[in-house]
């Protein structure tokens, strides 16, 4: 919750571990040295603050801090003196420098998104507890060769940026899982073949009627609306997604859009009716299927806390069938869009819809990356670091599964497979379609289970 500066100068807020404050300040306001021995997070977002103070580091407790949307032209130095600091986040500013001395010795989360950096500094290879690093929508040509060092590093986003690609160490980092890349010259290609040479229906914006909003995210606005018959009486309900624009943390609308056009058809994918032509304003958008609305975010993104993982309703459990079922419908939509040269870039469960039983889509284009096919080892690489992010998914699925004592084997073949695909000997871990041949052999199902589901 945001609080006012009157506040915090009444000495109101004494004690308080989390202050927002966003009333156009330009200054550090002195009066929140007051809260030194209690305050963990400090949000000025929404400011126009271009500095911190020298003094920062007076905040003995604090772990997180964010600035984003400020007109800082650096990272700011002081950071690196704060010893408990572990998340910053500084997006949306104008940031063309990062020294090594801004980056606090317990970083695990780094928020740059959106700025004007073309140089990370060498230092960043001593942070050694760094899972996060958010980088789309900047200027950067190549990569530190010290990023190596960071082993612990688990969601790298690089899309919109200046990369002529990818080096070979990124990909061996042991616990990398989920990457985006899209948006940078060598990948542009790819992106505008999908847009260009993939079959998908131009639907009218006025074939369309808007009805009420399902959602919002950082890319787009989704909305249920009815698609008009253009031969007959009666219109059928449809989703429309009709993108912003503007660069978000995973990278451009446009690639999003030109992923999910790619992906084509798999009934654990979302179906695409078509894309958006003729809006008034020139917006892109597309035209997707509505599903039920019994389907439902199988978990919530990652919290501060848990950083790289989902958080689940307390009391989600799972019976095994509905687990082997979702886990092979994962494994198989993601081994399809990697025949089609798609990354995900974000196999988490808060991007899949749940219908209970097993029943799942997977969603969110948003971190989706392409490449080409025909680099086998590219693309084997680029696979088994998404199967880690599976395997994330499965070890969740896991731990939150009842069945019968009975079924104790196939649990412990499932256990075994989750544990190849977290591996840190990347070379070991399986590919999807292994994976999928697993999970089909576990269910005695054969290809029966990729029915595909309900849309209404």
């Amino acid at each position: 919750m945001t609080t006012t500066l009157e506040q915090l100068r009444a000495g109101h807020l004494a004690g308080t571990r989390r202050l927002k404050l966003a009333c156009g300040l330009s200054e550090f306001p002195r009066e929140i040295f007051d809260l030194a021995d209690t305050l963990e997070i400090l949000d000025l977002s929404g400011n126009a603050l271009s500095k911190l103070p020298d003094d920062l580091p007076r905040l003995s407790k604090l772990r997180i801090i964010f600035a984003s949307d400020n007109p800082f032209t650096e990272l700011p130095e002081v950071l690196g003196q704060c010893s408990q600091l572990s998340m910053v986040g500084f997006k949306a500013n104008r940031i063309r420098t990062v020294s090594g001395q801004s980056l606090p010795p317990l970083l695990r989360w780094l928020i740059l998104t959106d700025n004007e950096i073309d140089t990370l500094p060498a230092e960043i290879g001593a942070c050694t507890q760094l899972r996060k690093l958010m980088l789309a929508g900047n200027r950067l040509r190549i990569l530190p060769e010290e990023l190596a060092a960071c082993s612990r590093l688990e969601l790298l986003r690089l899309a919109a940026n200046q990369l002529s690609g990818l080096p070979a160490w990124l990909l061996r980092l042991p616990r990398l899982s989920w990457l985006a890349f899209a948006g940078n010259p060598f990948s542009e290609a790819l992106e505008t073949a999908a847009l260009t040479d993939t079959p998908s229906a131009d639907i009218r914006w006025d074939e369309l009627k808007l009805e009420q909003q399902l959602g919002e995210g950082a890319s787009g606005v989704i909305y249920r609306a009815a698609l008009l018959a253009r031969h007959e009486h009666a219109s059928r309900p449809v989703a429309v997604k009709l993108f912003k624009g503007a660069v978000t943390s995973d990278g451009l609308p446009d690639c999003e859009m030109a992923a999910c056009i790619r992906a084509g058809d798999h009934p654990n994918l979302i179906p695409v009716v078509g894309k958006v032509k003729d809006h008034p304003t020139g917006t892109h958008g597309l035209v997707m299927e509505l599903i039920d609305s019994q389907f439902t975010n199988l978990a919530g993104p990652p919290s501060l806390e848990s950083c790289t993982r989902d958080i689940y309703d307390a009391d989600m459990r799972f019976e095994l069938a509905s687990v082997l079922r979702l886990a092979y419908g994962m494994a198989s939509a993601a081994c399809h869009l990697h025949r089609q040269g798609v990354m995900h870039g974000d196999l988490y469960a808060h991007n899949i819809l749940h219908g209970g039983q097993g029943r799942a889509l997977l969603g969110d284009f948003g971190a989706a990356s392409f490449y080409a096919t025909d680099d086998r080892d590219f693309r084997s690489a680029l696979q088994r670091l998404e199967v880690r992010a599976y395997g994330c998914l499965l070890e969740e699925l896991i731990d939150r599964c009842d069945w019968p004592a009975e079924e104790a084997d196939i649990v412990a073949k499932l256990v075994a497979l989750k544990e190849n695909c977290l591996s840190e000997d990347i070379g070991s871990r399986p590919l999807f379609d292994e994976i999928a041949a697993v999970l089909r052999q576990l269910t005695g199902a054969g290809d029966r289970d990729t029915a595909a589901f309900a849309v209404v």
